[in-house]
């Protein structure tokens, strides 16, 4: 795409978060206020793709502030439930083809599998994203059953994550000269120590693999270019149908 204007807040979800951020609301508010200064047209709008794309932040929090994981069927409710109302906000304001992100195997991130020493995934945490999906799915259909068309479409980030992962690991096992792909390239050495920290003598407290431009996450919960380039290769064969 040739122009475009992002309006995502690193961190931030659908709810307050831990970094505190300016949640989806808001940033659509920033959308609606530019259409409001005619700073693109009801045409510019219609024939653009909106990709949206949140709620892990929103259970990554809600697990570090809560821990009470009993409580998580009622919360993803209350996502799911947020997350209608801004697709349909954004449908409001003039957008024909809105793409809506599933969520992502977070039983994948490297904070999660080093339960495992980054052997594999832990499934019992994926059940999560699954159900989200599962409820988004049909979110989806239902929406564009009403409409008449098909204004709604997924970005399958669960099942693209999930096999790139898998075809690494498989790839591995042939060649064990490639990284684990669960294992993060910047990781502390030091506990309560984050990648990228230095002491006050300007000491690392981090690690950085041999070859990060091999590594599939880069910290504990991001990509690095590589795994993001991993990703893509197995979203690419379906994105020229979700964006015709």
């Amino acid at each position: 795409m040739q122009n475009g204007i992002n309006f995502a807040y690193g961190g931030s979800g659908l709810f307050k978060t831990l970094l505190d951020g300016r949640n989806l609301t808001v940033q659509i508010n920033s959308f609606e206020q530019l259409l409001k200064q005619n700073v693109y047209n009801k045409s510019d709008v219609a024939s653009s793709i909106v990709l949206v794309n949140a709620g892990a932040n929103d259970y990554a929090s809600f697990a570090l502030k809560d821990r009470n994981l009993l409580g998580i069927c009622n919360f993803m409710k209350s996502v799911v439930n947020e997350l209608n109302v801004n697709i349909k906000r954004i449908h409001s304001l003039g957008a024909e083809k809105i793409i809506v992100s599933l969520l992502q195997p977070i039983g994948c991130l490297p904070t999660i599998s080093a339960v495992s020493l980054y052997y594999d995934c832990i499934d019992l945490i994926n059940i999560v994203p699954r159900n989200h999906n599962k409820m988004m799915l049909q979110m989806v259909e239902d929406h564009n059953k009403k409409i008449g068309k098909r204004v709604f479409r997924i970005l399958d980030l669960y099942n693209s994550f999930f096999s790139a992962i898998k075809t690494i690991q498989k790839n591995r096992k042939e060649n064990k000269s490639l990284m684990n792909p669960l294992e993060p390239c910047c990781a502390k050495n030091f506990a309560g120590y984050q990648c990228g920290i230095v002491d006050e003598k300007g000491q690392k407290k981090y690690t950085l693999c041999e070859k990060p431009e091999l590594s599939f996450f880069w910290d504990n919960l991001h990509l690095s270019q590589n795994g993001w380039h991993s990703v893509f290769m197995q979203l690419e064969p379906s994105l020229s149908q979700i964006t015709s």
